[in-house]
Parts: structure tokens; C-alpha cells; sequence
């Protein structure tokens, strides 16, 4: 065996290759240590470099004669985009899944075996199958196996929001090849969740890297359920009008019912769910990626590792499972760096139906206990009147001061000391309990606090309760959003199929004056105006540019885009749009001065360099 080669630089790879000046935050620790063969679970917020930190290794140990990186990706679409990406900066590359035929496999085998892969992705199922591991195994022996990369590593946890069977049998690679530095990848991770992903990959000796959690373009608003159709109608054509979205909803039914009725709106709107067939699912998808301004309804089966810029909002008809999901799903949006919005709607019905999830999965008591407290964490989130931001990064437990870009921070909500409200409905509760033993849903228990005698209040007798019309001062909305607070705040359940309530031991106090309640002021958030309004991203880069700048960029993107249909790729791929602004302002001259442009590489200098120095003369 010949002896290793000196690592190569790896500042040099991602400047050569990539074409960036320097590395951002936490990446060059992170790229140092895995080039010279550390273990590392990385945590870094989506958008935030996470594929650079295996790539620019894989490259310095592929040109140190150490071999192939394998990476585990769950997504076929990503690995597609990746590969796609690779290529275009001149990075042998390859993914081996179900869309490849038997010889598009058989040929990647052979450059595999051939040492000429940079990078090799595979989903985990393909993985951990006798013939691949076989294959491995025989590339371990030839000295050519260089790095394991875990990408979305929070799949392998049963604690988190996207769990893979199939990730856990990942630990096989360090039992077979424990000489085979790993580096495993998230970007949403609580320390329930980083502590399974540490044991269940064998990763207890890897160096953790945890980059702040903060994406302070994305601003956070949340609203309670009124209409939440016409709510998300209104937030598109205020805020978002002709931008790309993602709107999330529970149900493969109401998203297909959702995508329907944008469209009928006059919106450009697609499905995606997992109940859809196949090449219609892909083929919406590959439409969201390469087209502009296209909003996609789907459930959470959508979107993980969706590497598309420019999504500018992402919306929540229904409650995420918890905050992790939450963050995942919100961070889909802005990953440009620019101005992006996270929206969702939320009632009651979310809260009960989420809690009942969890309590009628037959998963074992402990793992109910830790969702229930995941649950928990994210109805504090939504019922909170402080900043978005401070409790969500708290989550991740990391201290933050109050944004001043959340619905919270820039129209703070009016709160009330509803001590005596909340014990006139939780006495409410109990008297039901006391009178017949019965339990009721919050539609009759309104009506016997508001004193109206309805044939069901008239039937079980509940005129006659002292609770009856105590009530009267507050509105039906009213009560309905302290009901969905103290659900929040786990001093009322609702259980069985008609949702009856019933009161927890946390209640007690509560109900005997002896804790103070706070509540927010049920009202809609106000509509936007004047500086209130998110900027339009697009705009902003233009504004930055003089008139003729404008041209220019105007011209690049068509090029753009006439180049990623012809090489079947999203624009973002060829060049994001922060790098054609800046060759539009700077309008360089020669080759010479284009390669100093942050994003444009060697090989990209190499293949598009004349026909972009055209252009700009054009």
C-alpha cells in the first residue's frame, strides 16, 4: 500500500472548488477535523454550510489517496440536486437508488471499485443490504473507503419528529469499519434527541458541534383559528403575493382540498403527499424547484432537505407534533439569507387531536411522557406573549434577547388577569362531575357559563348548577380561547371521541385561587401596514443595484435559466442569486476578475466564464 499523501488545503478546496473566500462560523473546525479523521456530530440550523462541512473533506481525502466519502441521504430528490450541484463544480460524484437501471448501477459500481468518486450517496435502506456492504467491505481492503457522512442524523432517533426505521441499523458502520471516521448531520436536535442520535450511531467518542439555532430572517407569527382558509388567503396576497411557499397541512385530504381551493383562488398551487402516485408526487416536486413563485401544499412527508433558496414563507395549517417539527419545517423557508416568514393558524381542535395522537399510538409509556413534553413545550410557544424567538431558542437551550422581528415583539399582545374566569370554567368542569358524574365538550360547557338554556342544558339539568350563567360577561370566542389555554397549560384535557373535559391535578390550585393566571386577549392578529410589512426579498436586490446593474442581472437570469433546463437542474444550482447580483454590480471584464466573485469556482470559471463575460457585455 502506498503511504497516505499530505492533506491537501482545505481553504484552497473551497476557494478552488466552490468558490467562496472563507469558510463561515463553525465550518473550518468542523472540515479540519473531519479531513484529519475526527468523528463529529454536527448541529447546524438549515441554510447555515451543513453539506460543505463533509464535502471540502471528502475532496482533501479523495485527493490524499484515502478514497470514497458515502454519504446517507433519506431523500432521492436530494441526492439528485447534490449530485446535480457536485457536477457542475467538477466533483466526480454518484447516488446509487431505485431510479438508477440495472446498468446506470452497474456503471456506477465500476467507478466506485475504479476509485474515481468523490462522493457516492445512498439512501439507508440500499446501505445496509448485504451486496453493498459487501461492496464496502472489498473498498475498505483496496484502502479506498475515506468518510461516512449521516446527513439528516435526526431520522435515527425515535425521540425526534422524523424517525427512519432504517437509520438504525447505521451503527453497523462503525462495528465493520470502525477505522472510518463519521461525520453525522441535523439541523434540529433537542438533548433528548442529540443523546439517542450519540448512542444509537456509536458517536459517544465524536466531537459535537452545535452552531446557534438563531435564523433571524425568518420572522414568526402565530394565529389563532378563525377562518384559517380565509386567514392563509389574506397572509399569501398581503405578504407573499407571487412568491414561492410551502403551506403544511395534517391530512392527505386537506391537502389535496387546500391546493384545490389556492388554485381556485387564482394562486399556483401543487400537492405533495405520500398517498399520491409516484411520478405525479416527483414531477410536482421537480415544478417547485425549477419553477418561480409556485406555493406547494403537503404534509411533513415534503421538504426535508429541500435545498430550494428562495422559499419565502412557510405556513402551518395545522399544529406540528412539536418544536423540533416546527423548526425543521419553518426552516425551509429564507435559506438565502433573505427576508422569509414562518405563519401558522391554530385552535383548540389542534391541541386536543395532537394529545390524543400521542395518547392512542401503542408506543411504551416513556416515549408518550417525552411527546407529551415536546407537546407542551410547543403550545407554551404558541400561547406565549413574550418574543417567538427567545423561547424557541431556549428550546435548544440557547439564551437570546428579545428579536424585535416576531408578531409578539412588534404588536405585543394585551393580556388580562384571568384568575376568576379560569375558575368559573374549571369549576364548571366540576360541577358537571359532582351533578351526575358525566363530562361534557366545551360547546355545552360555554353554554351553561353563558347561561343559555338549550335543550341539552335543560335536559341534564344544569340551569340548576350555581355555575349556571356566571359567565355571561364574556363572549363564546372568549371562553373558547381560556379553554384553549388551560388545555395548553395542562389543567384540562379533552378525552374520547367527543372530546369531553376533564380536569388534571394541576387544576387544583388553580381552582382554589391560589395561582395567578395570565392570559392573552383573544383577538386576531392585526393586519400589516407601513414598515410592519415584510420586505419583498427580490426587491431588495434589485434595490441594492443602479438601473443598469438591474439589466444586467436581468440578463444573467435568463442565461441562468436557459442553462439548468438544458442541464435539467434547479437555477439555484448553476449559481444562487446573490452571486449573479454581485458579477451584475461589479460587471468584471475579463476571466481574471469573474473568478474573484464569491461562488464562482474553477469549473465553473471553466465552463460558463466566456458566456457570463458575453452576457455582461451584451
Amino acid at each position: 500500500m502506498h503511504p497516505p499523501m499530505p492533506l491537501p488545503s482545505t481553504t484552497a478546496i473551497l476557494q478552488e472548488v466552490f468558490g467562496y473566500p472563507a469558510f463561515r462560523g463553525q465550518q473550518e473546525a468542523i472540515v479540519e477535523h473531519v479531513a484529519h479523521g475526527g468523528d463529529a456530530l454536527v448541529l447546524m440550523p438549515t441554510g447555515g454550510g451543513k453539506s460543505l462541512c463533509y464535502q471540502v473533506p471528502a475532496i482533501a481525502r479523495h485527493r490524499a489517496g484515502q478514497g470514497v466519502t458515502v454519504v446517507v441521504s433519506p431523500l432521492i430528490a436530494l441526492m439528485h440536486d447534490q449530485v446535480g450541484a457536485l457536477h457542475e463544480v467538477g466533483v466526480p460524484s454518484a447516488f446509487l437508488n431505485s431510479t438508477l437501471s440495472l446498468d446506470e448501477v452497474q456503471h456506477t459500481e465500476r467507478e466506485l471499485m475504479a476509485g474515481r468518486l468523490v462522493l457516492l450517496y445512498v439512501a439507508p435502506e440500499r446501505l445496509t443490504t448485504p451486496r453493498f456492504l459487501a461492496l464496502l467491505e472489498r473498498l475498505h481492503e483496496q484502502g479506498k473507503l475515506s468518510l461516512f457522512a449521516i446527513d439528516e442524523a435526526h431520522c435515527v432517533s425515535q425521540w425526534g419528529h422524523d424517525f427512519r426505521e432504517d437509520y438504525l441499523h447505521l451503527h453497523l458502520l462503525h462495528e465493520r469499519f470502525p477505522a472510518v471516521p463519521r461525520i453525522a448531520l441535523t439541523a434540529t436536535a433537542d438533548e433528548h434527541t442529540r443523546a439517542d442520535i450519540l448512542v444509537r450511531l456509536q458517536l459517544q467518542e465524536a466531537r459535537l458541534f452545535v452552531s446557534s439555532f438563531d435564523r433571524p430572517n425568518i420572522r414568526y407569527t402565530l394565529v389563532e383559528k378563525d377562518n384559517p382558509r380565509a386567514q392563509l388567503l389574506r397572509f399569501i396576497r398581503d405578504e407573499h403575493e407571487g412568491e414561492a411557499g410551502v403551506v403544511y397541512c395534517q391530512s392527505r385530504r386537506k391537502v389535496e382540498e387546500t391546493a384545490a381551493w389556492l388554485c381556485q383562488q387564482g394562486l399556483r398551487a401543487l400537492a405533495y403527499h405520500a398517498g399520491m402516485e409516484a411520478a405525479q408526487r416527483q414531477q410536482n416536486q421537480d415544478r417547485f424547484l425549477r419553477e418561480d413563485g409556485l406555493i406547494m401544499v403537503a404534509t411533513v412527508a415534503f421538504g426535508m432537505g429541500i435545498d430550494k433558496p428562495d422559499v419565502r414563507f412557510v405556513a402551518h395549517l395545522d399544529l406540528p407534533k412539536n418544536i423540533e417539527a416546527y423548526y425543521q419545517e419553518t426552516g425551509r423557508a429564507g435559506r438565502d439569507g433573505a427576508d422569509a416568514e414562518a405563519w401558522l393558524a391554530y385552535g383548540l381542535a389542534d391541541v386536543v387531536q395532537q394529545r390524543r395522537m400521542i395518547d392512542d399510538s401503542p408506543a411504551h409509556d416513556e416515549f408518550k411522557r417525552v411527546q407529551r413534553h415536546k407537546l407542551d413545550a410547543l403550545l407554551a410557544l404558541a400561547e406565549a406573549h413574550d418574543c417567538r424567538r427567545v423561547r424557541l431558542l431556549a428550546y435548544f437551550g440557547e439564551a437570546s434577547q428579545p428579536c424585535g422581528n416576531c408578531d409578539n415583539c412588534l404588536s405585543p399582545p394585551d393580556t388580562w388577569d384571568a384568575t376568576e374566569a379560569t375558575r368559573k370554567m374549571l369549576s364548571c368542569i366540576y360541577r358537571f362531575w359532582q351533578h351526575g358524574r358525566q363530562r361534557f365538550g366545551a360547546g355545552h360547557l360555554i353554554d351553561v357559563l353563558r347561561g343559555r338554556r338549550t335543550d341539552k342544558v335543560e335536559q341534564y339539568g344544569h340551569h340548576s348548577l350555581t355555575t349556571f350563567g356566571v359567565g355571561a360577561d364574556l363572549s363564546e370566542p372568549q371562553w373558547r380561547a381560556v379553554l384553549r389555554q388551560l388545555v395548553a397549560l395542562g389543567h384540562v384535557v379533552a378525552e374520547g371521541e367527543f372530546n369531553t373535559l376533564v380536569l388534571t391535578d394541576s387544576a387544583r390550585p388553580v381552582l382554589k385561587g391560589e395561582v395567578q393566571l395570565t392570559l392573552k386577549v383573544s383577538v386576531e392578529a392585526p393586519k400589516r401596514s407601513g414598515n410592519g410589512r415584510l420586505r419583498k426579498p427580490a426587491d431588495a436586490l434589485l434595490q441594492s443595484l443602479d438601473p443598469l446593474s438591474q439589466e444586467r442581472l436581468a440578463a444573467l437570469r435568463a442565461w441562468r435559466s436557459s442553462v439548468a433546463k438544458a442541464h435539467n437542474l434547479p437555477a439555484y444550482v448553476v449559481f444562487h442569486d446573490a452571486t449573479l447580483a454581485e458579477m451584475a454590480r461589479i460587471a468584471p471584464q475579463s476571466m481574471g476578475e469573474l473568478g474573484q466573485i464569491s461562488g464562482v469556482g474553477a469549473k465553473r470559471l471553466e465552463a460558463y466564464g466566456r458566456d457570463i463575460l458575453s452576457v455582461l457585455a451584451a
